[in-house]
């Protein structure tokens, strides 16, 4: 007998394709300010973050931005020919951006993120591109039943193609 499994053909074909790319408008050093000013609160942000005067001393020659900064906050630059979707159904969110069914599961759940910084800093002007993809998924016996935990990875670049941070996150299925 087969062992019970979630994992389609079809859904193994999708991994390391990119299902979803967002795009930045310019970042500012408003912005930059503004997210400093709400992470550290109720504390002086460092000076790195808003004193344009300071920050040309520094090693990075300028503002830069805290390496959690996030530009797609507020909204995004769609690439041309790239549609929000109106469904927030996982099957939609992913496999379903590649044209294969999903698993069809009901309930999903946050299973982590981690994230690896490359070093390069996001500066006032820069505009940043991240494109996702499925890396890879596993299954686990849970007290529901069977789970499907599904790893998804952004590569987050700047407009110089300069790798800013990666992005590892888990979504759980049941």
């Amino acid at each position: 007998m087969a062992e019970r499994t979630y994992v389609t053909e079809a859904m193994l074909s999708v991994i390391g394709r990119p299902y979803g790319e967002m795009v930045s408008f310019p970042i500012s050093a408003s912005d930059i300010r503004r997210w400093a000013l709400a992470v550290y609160y109720p504390e002086e942000p460092p000076r790195l973050f808003w004193d344009e005067d300071y920050a040309r001393t520094s090693i990075h020659g300028g503002i830069v931005a805290p390496d959690d900064f996030n530009p797609f906050a507020w909204m995004t630059a769609q690439p041309s020919g790239v549609r929000r979707r109106a469904s927030s159904a996982a099957d939609d969110l992913f496999e379903g951006k590649l044209g294969v069914p999903g698993p069809g599961l009901q309930f999903m759940l946050n299973g982590g993120l981690e994230v690896t910084y490359s070093g390069v800093r996001m500066r006032p002007g820069d505009v940043v591109r991240t494109a996702s993809s499925i890396v890879g998924y596993r299954e686990r016996e849970g007290r529901l039943g069977l789970m499907l935990f599904t790893t998804m990875e952004a590569a987050w670049t700047n407009q110089h193609g300069d790798l800013i941070k990666t992005q590892r996150s888990t979504l759980i299925r049941y």
